[in-house]
């Protein structure tokens, strides 16, 4: 393997596993709540 397709991988895996540790990051602080019981036809006990 060339170094330049070393290096190619190497970003290519830093983009990639960057993206998901930032994504990861951005729910645990913003977790996403979902949709309501209601809007997902599950009756409510009421």
């Amino acid at each position: 393997m060339s170094g330049g397709a070393i290096i190619m991988m190497i970003i290519a895996m830093l983009i990639v596993w960057g993206g998901l540790v930032l994504a990861i990051i951005q729910l645990r602080r913003h977790p996403d709540p979902g949709p309501e019981p209601d809007e997902m036809g599950i009756p409510t006990a009421e």
